[in-house]
């Protein structure tokens, strides 16, 4: 996969993520809209994480780092171009991102009923922690 080109998403880029997510992407989320995502960028342009292949956006990640903890969040594959190694690409990608912000342990949002999913994330070398629960409040309506 000679083509593939991974890269930081641009403002230019924020709408073609949205459709793609309704695509490729499994369950939707609070900040899936034009507005949130145009903060992930401004906040931290090098974050949202693309994966391109002859010009057609194939997959996204987002590699977001606190200072504290490395959060993975948004690993899709367009469904026809999966187990090509693109999903493997981008945690490369978010990986080396971290490390090179000194993160030191990344963590993934992962659905309990995706179990693609689960198959992809421990054959990137991820395991889920049963001791911890996600708690969560919306802080706007």
């Amino acid at each position: 996969m000679t083509d593939l080109r991974i890269r930081a998403a641009t403002t230019a880029d924020l709408d073609a993520v949205l459709a793609f997510w309704k695509t490729a992407a499994e369950g939707t989320s609070i900040s899936d809209d034009r507005d949130g995502v145009e903060r992930l960028v401004a906040r931290d342009p090098e974050a949202l994480i693309l994966a391109d292949l002859d010009g057609e956006l194939v997959g996204t990640v987002i590699a977001g780092f606190d200072g504290w903890r490395c959060h993975l969040y948004r690993l899709a594959v367009h469904p026809e171009r999966r187990r090509r190694g693109i999903g493997a690409a981008l945690l490369a990608a978010a990986e080396e991102r971290f490390v090179g912000l000194g993160g030191r342990r990344g963590d993934a949002m992962v659905l309990q009923r995706n179990e693609n999913a689960h198959h992809a994330w421990r054959a990137a070398g991820y395991t889920p922690e049963e001791q911890w629960r996600r708690w969560v409040k919306r802080l706007t309506d």
